[in-house]
């Protein structure tokens, strides 16, 4: 991400659509929620959890005013804190569950989904703002 030209980091493919680093701080912010969420079903919490408004969130992010070091710093913190969570859990804590924006969806299940997420955003990035097919 470091490598691509300032002007592209800024571009939308179409209008309403998100730039790289709102799609950037976009991946950041679904990765805290559901490794929130995440823990919460791992120790047993039963509280059904909202659903988030992403945007909502990429509007109120403030990426473009970033510098592409300090999100690209941001994502790999946020990336460390989630894998040494994952690492954390037992197999009991990984097949809970809980209720989320009105889906049962297990432990396991949301670190699929933040892997996933990202892959797919990435795939965006490369296909939509970057010719890469």
């Amino acid at each position: 991400m470091k490598s691509i030209p300032e002007d592209k980091l800024y571009y939308r493919y179409d209008e309403g659509k998100w730039t790289i680093k709102e799609i950037l701080v976009h991946i950041i912010d679904d990765e805290r929620i559901y490794a929130y969420r995440a823990l919460r079903f791992a120790r047993k919490d039963s509280t059904e959890l909202a659903g988030f408004d992403q945007e909502n969130y990429a509007v109120n992010s403030g990426a473009n005013k970033r510098s592409i070091e300090s999100i690209v710093h941001e994502f790999e913190t946020v990336r460390k804190a989630t894998i040494s969570l994952f690492e954390s859990f037992t197999d009991e804590a990984l097949t809970s569950s809980g209720i989320a924006n009105g889906n049962k969806v297990s432990v396991r299940a949301l670190g699929y989904h933040i892997a996933g997420h990202e892959k797919h955003h990435v795939n965006i990035i490369r296909e939509r703002y970057l010719d890469e097919k």
